[in-house]
């Protein structure tokens, strides 16, 4: 049976749902469990260590946000079905990373971005208007945005104090995905974007890590 496509309406709710779920703590549903450690620490962290993880995962869990965001825009605005199903395919699967930041920063004892709400509406606009250029630009930024956050990732793990073993768990599988995303993008028709242009983006994803770390 071919499935129904939403009115406009019904989109603007649906996302307007996903967006109070996105940014509201403890909301999301969990469809995997979250990565776990294999190692036992043999050191506690210090204060300075643990302040430090948490505002990686921050940062971490802004990034997923931002994903979150983009992603809606672009499957309000893209013109294939097959291309609005994989946005919104994708911005399921990263609903677990937003829920395995957010549990981690609960243990560390801190919170999330005041943020958010900002790089959400920003992030959804960047992606509506990615969506209304073209499919293939879509994708195309989905590819690059990947690759970013893939880069963000990495550094992170080199970064997180040695022996926090849950943090490393959690960013290690999220950098599995996010490269999986990135590859299924491009699969599915994506331009791959020059280095000028991720450079830029380069820049300006910057401003929300520096921003999110802290607060």
């Amino acid at each position: 049976m071919a499935q129904r496509r939403l009115s406009l309406i019904d989109s603007l709710i649906c996302g307007a749902d996903r967006a109070l779920r996105t940014l509201t703590p403890g909301t999301q549903t969990l469809t995997r469990e979250t990565p776990k450690a294999t190692q036992t620490p043999s050191l506690e962290l210090t204060e300075d260590q643990r302040k430090h993880a948490a505002g990686l995962m921050r940062v971490n869990h802004s990034g997923e946000v931002c994903a979150q965001a983009l992603y809606q825009g672009q499957a309000l605005t893209a013109k294939l079905p097959e291309v609005r199903e994989e946005m919104e395919l994708a911005a399921d699967e990263e609903i677990d990373h937003l829920a395995w930041c957010e549990e981690r920063l609960n243990s560390l004892g801190s919170h999330t971005s005041r943020l958010n709400p900002i790089w959400y509406g920003l992030s959804f606009g960047i992606g509506a208007t990615a969506g209304l250029i073209s499919d293939r630009v879509s994708l195309g930024f989905v590819a690059a945005t990947e690759d970013q956050v893939c880069g963000h990732l990495q550094a992170h793990l080199e970064e997180l104090p040695e022996y926090d073993y849950e943090s490393r768990a959690i960013v290690e599988q999220m950098l599995v995905d996010e490269a999986k995303h990135a590859h299924t993008a491009l699969d599915a028709g994506g331009i791959a974007f020059p280095g000028p242009i991720k450079a830029f983006m380069t820049t300006i994803s910057k401003a929300m890590t520096q921003t999110s770390y802290r607060i």
